[in-house]
């Protein structure tokens, strides 16, 4: 038996090539693939039916570990990014299971707080214990490697988040329709937004339906327990704003003219995306360190964002080099830039095919 964890929603779309590939390669190994979020879940058996189990992962305490481990006799251990559990990593090791980093990255953040001498050890312990690291970009194997790991043991594969499959139009995903757009009207799709953004791209948005009456606004929380307060927000700002969760199928609660539609379902946005005029992805104008630019990128969409990209860096480079991507450092960046792409078909088309190419041509990891 294969164990993959993936602590999340992000992390689980981001092994699933992964896993679907270890499954045509290994049909005879059962695979179980653990979460500790219910996002997660969905997104297992979503994303992997028929092809893993899902299981949520135990709480790192010995006696946790040590039963689940007995329970599930795992013949390798992946684990997505850096989810490193030091009780379930050393009992791993005291049953004689490979433990191996897929997709490994290390944010600034975690590795400033991971040099910290009364951590540095613990953490050097903890990945002496691991195989093999397979990290995402030439600083990830700078960083493992200076935090203790065993540089023979480290890899640089790239970022599996390239391998998604390129998007086609599933059965059941949401349409113009079922989102209430009415013909001609063109949407700006802001993804994975978080408190401090909304409040900017809902300024932005008021700017450029001046300009641009027929432009409605999707707002899609990263926490869609927040969609009530996004709401009221909004409102406050006297705009006409609508749940998805209010329109039904094929959008029966229809409106027309400027508004703001908020999403508050799962599984929706990267399918959303392919509706998008310009796309705009989240945590990323606030400190939290960005979200899935590529989500947008592989329906060739322009893609927008803000300063903070450290956990997603290498991709904001890589669409800012190829022009299929846009950093804006402030509100009033972003509203000029959402504005001259709106009124210009050309350069967004060129900017959308750039950012597929970039998708395209780092494949392979």
């Amino acid at each position: 038996m294969i164990w993959v964890h993936a602590v999340s929603l992000g992390e689980v779309v981001a092994v699933t090539p992964l896993v679907q590939a270890l499954h045509r390669r290994h049909p005879e190994h059962r695979i179980v693939v653990s979460t500790v979020t219910e996002t997660g879940r969905e997104a297992v058996e979503q994303r992997l039916a028929g092809v893993a189990e899902h299981c949520y992962a135990p709480l790192d305490f010995p006696w946790a570990v040590s039963r689940f481990i007995e329970r599930l006799r795992p013949c390798l251990y992946l684990f997505a990014e850096t989810e490193l559990w030091p009780n379930l990593l050393w009992h791993l090791r005291r049953y004689g299971v490979p433990t191996v980093l897929v997709n490994g990255r290390l944010s600034t953040r975690s590795y400033t707080r991971q040099q910290w001498a009364p951590v540095r050890s613990f953490y050097r312990t903890m990945l002496q214990t691991l195989s093999l690291c397979l990290m995402q970009s030439d600083r990830d194997v700078d960083r493992i490697v200076a935090l203790g790991a065993e540089a023979s043991r480290v890899r640089r594969t790239g970022n599996i988040k390239f391998d998604q499959p390129i998007p086609t139009i599933r059965e059941g995903a949401p349409t113009r329709a079922d989102l209430g757009l009415q013909e001609g009207e063109q949407l700006f799709v802001a993804g994975s937004t978080h408190a401090g953004e909304e409040e900017i791209l809902v300024g932005c948005y008021r700017a450029l339906v001046a300009r641009c009456p027929s432009a409605v606004l999707l707002l899609a929380p990263r926490h869609i327990e927040r969609s009530e307060s996004v709401e009221v927000m909004v409102r406050a700002k006297g705009l006409t704003v609508q749940r998805r969760s209010s329109l039904g199928q094929a959008g029966r609660l229809r409106s027309a003219g400027p508004r703001v539609l908020v999403l508050d379902s799962r599984g929706e946005l990267a399918a959303i995306y392919r509706e998008a005029v310009v796309a705009f992805v989240g945590g990323t104008l606030v400190p939290i360190g960005g979200h899935n630019l590529l989500e947008p990128a592989q329906w060739a969409k322009p893609v927008l964002f803000g300063p903070y990209t450290d956990h997603c860096a290498e991709i904001a480079d890589l669409l800012i080099q190829a022009g299929g991507g846009r950093r804006v450092l402030q509100a009033e960046d972003l509203t000029q830039q959402v504005m001259a792409l709106f009124s210009d078909n050309e350069e967004r088309e060129r900017m959308g095919r750039s950012a597929r190419q970039v998708v395209e041509q780092n494949q392979g990891a």
